[in-house]
């Protein structure tokens, strides 16, 4: 069965009609004359049957089935510009992982450890992209997989990877400091990750903390992780966040632990491997490098 698709010339001259709104710039644009453009657009509406500029004495603009049409169009040519230029960088003498990661474990966790792993294999490119939490796809564009236990991925092997492990942390400037040295939170504003609600009163359970304020969830909420360590930073309040989240803040100073007490959540993370992945020696590799790196202190 034949595909009905217009070449990708016609498509770019529309897509450059479009924007500029009218044929002189994109003619100057793509280095084509008038006549050219012209026999190039009355092909494509030949081909779609519908009329997709109206010209007047005022110049060209788009019909309501040709803005349409652009929009769609303009979305897939910068797509496949993207797929083009995505299959032009790998390089001819390595190969490449794709790593589909959660954010903050991909910025906090993997990214400061990678170049251990390319040390090793300096023909490798990682592409790294976000792996969508509590988000259900049949296929996942990635080679490998890090993401919380629970997540799906139909068909993928699971590796469990490691548990998370929490700490309370503060500015080193916080006017709280006093406070938390007597074990008093009562007066603490305690930062809230708005996904973990009820993230402190287990933390304050293990800690055998008894002067703990009235309501644990009160305090400033955020999204990200990445806010609420920015917030702590800031001196809004104490944190309680993944170790390796502040990894690096602990190790400079620009954050203090504020109580010895590392909190379990329960949380894990895990390795998935897709399976077109099976039996590949880059994948099994970095597999086997992130376990040495998650089980070494």
């Amino acid at each position: 069965m034949p595909r009905h698709l217009p070449s990708t010339r016609a498509l770019q001259i529309f897509d450059a009609v479009a924007r500029h709104h009218g044929l002189s710039r994109a003619a100057d644009e793509l280095c084509l004359t008038h006549s050219a453009i012209s026999q190039q657009l009355r092909g494509l509406e030949a081909q779609l049957g519908v009329r997709l500029l109206q010209r007047g004495a005022r110049g060209t603009t788009l019909t309501d089935a040709g803005r349409r049409y652009h929009a769609q169009v303009a979305a897939d040519l910068l797509r496949l510009e993207n797929h083009t230029l995505d299959a032009m960088s790998q390089r001819p003498d390595g190969a490449r992982l794709i790593v589909g990661a959660v954010p903050v474990l991909a910025e906090r966790w993997l990214l400061p450890r990678l170049p251990a792993f390319l040390a090793r294999h300096p023909a490798c490119s990682v592409h790294l992209k976000v792996f969508p939490t509590r988000v259900y796809m049949d296929e996942l564009p990635y080679d490998i997989g890090l993401q919380y236990d629970d997540a799906s991925w139909p068909g993928a092997q699971v590796r469990p990877l490691m548990r998370e492990r929490c700490v309370v942390v503060c500015a080193p400037q916080s006017r709280w400091r006093p406070a938390l040295a007597r074990r008093d939170f009562r007066q603490v504003p305690l930062l809230q990750l708005s996904s973990r609600l009820g993230a402190w009163e287990a933390w304050f359970a293990q800690a055998g903390i008894v002067r703990r304020p009235a309501n644990a969830l009160s305090g400033h909420r955020f999204d990200l992780f990445s806010m609420l360590i920015e917030g702590v930073r800031a001196d809004l309040g104490v944190g309680l966040v993944p170790h390796y989240c502040v990894e690096r803040e602990l190790r400079s100073g620009e954050l203090l632990q504020a109580h010895a007490q590392e909190g379990r959540t329960g949380i894990g993370y895990s390795l998935f491997l897709a399976p077109h992945t099976a039996g590949e020696a880059l994948a099994g590799a970095f597999v086997q490098w992130l376990e040495e790196v998650a089980a070494s202190p």
